[in-house]
C-alpha cells in the first residue's frame, strides 16, 4: 500500500508531497499537466523509464520518493532483502528514483542502489495502473483473455501453469527434433569423416611421446661419430687414455692436490675441509669418467634403426599434419573425436526419444487444454454476470456483457482459446465487440466493472492482498448519473483495495477519504528575480473541510464562491455518505 510520494522537480512540479490514503484518494486540479506528473512520478517509483526531459527546467535532476508498506506482501519484502534493501521496523520500505537532467536514473530501494529492473519486478504486486492507453488495450483478445483468466482463480490458474510448462518443453523438443532432421546430412558427414580419421590413428597406433623420444633417437643415430669423439676426449680429460702413456688428467690433478692440502690438515682445520670437498670432487669425476666410458662402449652406428626411425616419424607425421601439433595433441583429437561420434551416431535414438516424448505432451496439452476451455466457459458466465450487475449500478442498466469462448486456429502457450468481450450497449442491440462498439466512456465504464469484479472474486475466492489501483480519468466520457455510480463503484472497490484516482469530475471526487488538489502559482526560476525566468510552479495539498467544499464547487462550476455550487457540493458529500 501506498503511504506517500514526495516530488521535486519533476515537470511543473518543484517541490510536493503527496500523502495517500487508505481507501479511495482522489487527486483532482486546474492543472492537467501537475496530475500527469503525480502519475509519472508513480511510474518512476514503480520502474518505469526515465525521460531527462521530464526534469524541471534550471534544475539538475528531479527527485521522487515513495514510502511503501509491505507488511502484508513477504513476495515484496523478500524481493526487498535479496536485493540488499532494509524494511523499516514499521513494515514500510522507502523507494527513490532520480533522474539527471543530463546521465542515467538511479534507483533506490530500502536504503540500496539497486538497477531499475528490480522496481519493476515488485511493480505487480504493488500498483495496477489504469489509464485511457490501459483501455485501449482492454480492446485486445490478448489482454481480455488475461482478464477472464484472472477471474477464473487459483485452480485456473494452476491448469495454466502446468499447460505452459508442457507448452515449453513441447517447443523445446520439438527445435530439437527439427534440428536433428535437417541437420541429419551434415551429422553423416560429419560421423564419416571422424570415422576415417580415427582409423587412421588406430592403424598407426601412436603412442604417448613417441616423437619426441624418436626426434632425439634420429639425431642420436645419424651423428654416432661426432658423439665418440666428444665422448671420448672428455673421458681422457678426466680418467686418461689407458692405453696410452700415462699422463695428466682431471682425476689425477685433483687426487695429488687433495694428498697435499691433507698432509698440512693437521696445522689449519680450514685446509682439512677443503681437503674433504676436493675428495668428493674426486668422487664425482670417477663416476662421471665410468659413464662416460660406458656411453662410448655402447654407442654404435646402427643404419637400419636410423632408416627405421626416420620411417616412423614419417608416420607419425601424417597425423600430426591434420590431427594436431604432437602425436600428444593427436591423441587428445582420437579421444575428443570418439565422444562425438558417439554423440552423432546416437541421433536416431534422440530422434526417436524425443519423438515419443513430444506425443506424450500432444496428448498432455490436449488434456489440459479441454480443461482450461471448460474452466474458461464457466468463468466467462460468471464474469459476465457479475459485470453486468455492476453496470446496471453504473448508469447502463439495458447493457449487458457476453464473454465468448471459442476454439483457437492454432493452439498457442495461453491454450486453445480466443476470449471475446463484446458489449450489448442496450436491451434488443446486437453484441459487438468491445474494440469496434463501445465509446471511451462505456470502455470506462465497463473497465471499472471488471475490476470490481476481479477484486471481489480475489478476496472472496482467494482472500489475497489486492495491489493499489490507480486509475487515470478513468470517468472520461462519462457524466451525471453515470459519474454517480462511477464515485460509488470506485469507492466500493477501495473496501477491498487501496484506490487512486485522477479525476475532473465533483461526483466521483466526492467519494473519495481522502481529497488532493493540484494547485499552481507564477514565481521565478530558484528565486532568480528575472522576468524572462518565470516559470510556473505546481504543488499538491490535501483539501478538507470548507477547502473541500470550494473544490467540489470549482469543479462543478468554475466558480468555488458560487453560493449554488456550494451547496450542490455540500449535497454531493452528503449523498456520498449515504451512497456508500
Amino acid at each position: 500500500m501506498l503511504e506517500e510520494i514526495a516530488i521535486e522537480n519533476l515537470g511543473v512540479i518543484r517541490s510536493a508531497r503527496v500523502p495517500v490514503g487508505s481507501g479511495l484518494t482522489v487527486i483532482t486540479g486546474e492543472t492537467g499537466a501537475g496530475k500527469t506528473m503525480v502519475l509519472t512520478g508513480l511510474g518512476l517509483l514503480m520502474g518505469g523509464k526515465a525521460d531527462p526531459a521530464t526534469v524541471r527546467p534550471g534544475a539538475s535532476s528531479a527527485v521522487v520518493e515513495g514510502r511503501v508498506r509491505v507488511a502484508d506482501r513477504p513476495a515484496v519484502a523478500r524481493r526487498v532483502d535479496d536485493a540488499g534493501g532494509q524494511v523499516d521496523d514499521d513494515g514500510t520500505v522507502v523507494i527513490l528514483r532520480t533522474v539527471a537532467a543530463e546521465g542515467r536514473s538511479r534507483a533506490h530501494l530500502g536504503g540500496r542502489s539497486v538497477p531499475q529492473g528490480v522496481l519493476a519486478e515488485i511493480a505487480d504486486d504493488l500498483v495496477t495502473v489504469h489509464g485511457q492507453s490501459d483501455q485501449l488495450r482492454l480492446r485486445t483478445a490478448s489482454r481480455q483473455r488475461a482478464a477472464l483468466d484472472a477471474f477464473a482463480g487459483p485452480q485456473h490458474a494452476e491448469l495454466l501453469a502446468q499447460y505452459r510448462d508442457a507448452w515449453t518443453e513441447r517447443s523445446a523438443l520439438q527445435a530439437e527434433i527439427e534440428d536433428i532432421e535437417t541437420r541429419a546430412g551434415e551429422r553423416a558427414r560429419e560421423a564419416e569423416l571422424l570415422r576415417l580419421g580415427l582409423a587412421e590413428v588406430e592403424r598407426v597406433a601412436p603412442q604417448p611421446g613417441e616423437d619426441v623420444e624418436l626426434t632425439a633417437l634420429v639425431a642420436r643415430l645419424g651423428n654416432v661419430e661426432e658423439l665418440r669423439v666428444a665422448a671420448q676426449l672428455a673421458h681422457d680429460a678426466v680418467a686418461g687414455d689407458e692405453a696410452a702413456e700415462p699422463q695428466e688428467n682431471a682425476v689425477v690433478a685433483v687426487d695429488r692436490a687433495r694428498r697435499a692440502l691433507e698432509s698440512v690438515a693437521g696445522t689449519d682445520p680450514v685446509l682439512g675441509r677443503l681437503a674433504e670437498r676436493l675428495a668428493e670432487v674426486g668422487y664425482v669425476l670417477a663416476d662421471v669418467a665410468t659413464e662416460v666410458s660406458g656411453y662410448v662402449e655402447d654407442l654404435a652406428a646402427d643404419p637400419a634403426g636410423l632408416e627405421s626411425a626416420h620411417a616412423r616419424l614419417a608416420e607419425l607425421g601424417t597425423l600430426t599434419r591434420s590431427y594436431g601439433e604432437t602425436v600428444d595433441d593427436v591423441l587428445a583429437w582420437a579421444s575428443d573425436a570418439g565422444l562425438r561420434l558417439l554423440d552423432l551416431d546416437d541421433g536416431g535414438e534422440r530422434l526417436q526419444a524425443a519423438t515419443a516424448r513430444r506425443d506424450e505432451l500432444d496428448a498432455e496439452l490436449e488434456r489440459l487444454g479441454t480443461a482450461i476451455t471448460a474452466s474458461r466457459e464457466r468463468a466467462a458466465a460468471e464474469l459476465a454476470a457479475a459485470v453486468t450487475d455492476e453496470l446496471r449500478g453504473l448508469a447502463m442498466g439495458g447493457a449487458s456483457l457476453v464473454v465468448d469462448v471459442e476454439r483457437a486456429d492454432e493452439p498457442g502457450p495461453w491454450g486453445v482459446d480466443v476470449v471475446t468481450f463484446s458489449l450489448v450497449a442496450h436491451a434488443g442491440a446486437p453484441a459487438r465487440p468491445l474494440g469496434k462498439g463501445a465509446s471511451g466512456g462505456e470502455l470506462s465504464r465497463v473497465m471499472l466493472a471488471i475490476e470490481v469484479a476481479l477484486a471481489t472474486a480475489a478476496v472472496e475466492g482467494t482472500g489475497q492482498v489486492l495491489p493499489t489501483f490507480v486509475f487515470d480519468e478513468v470517468d472520461a466520457g462519462v457524466g451525471g448519473k453515470a459519474a454517480v455510480e462511477v464515485g460509488r463503484r470506485l469507492a466500493s472497490l477501495a473496501r477491498r483495495a487501496q484506490v487512486v484516482v485522477v479525476t475532473h469530475l465533483a461526483q466521483v471526487a466526492a467519494f473519495a477519504d481522502v481529497q488532493l488538489v493540484v494547485t499552481k502559482s507564477s514565481g521565478d526560476a530558484d528565486g532568480v528575480d528575472d522576468p524572462a525566468a518565470a516559470v510556473t510552479v505546481t504543488g499538491v495539498r490535501e483539501v478538507t473541510g470548507e477547502e473541500r467544499v470550494r473544490e467540489l464547487a470549482r469543479m462543478l462550476s468554475g466558480q468555488e464562491d458560487s453560493d449554488a455550487a456550494r451547496r450542490h457540493a455540500v449535497e454531493l458529500l452528503e449523498s456520498s455518505v449515504v451512497g456508500r
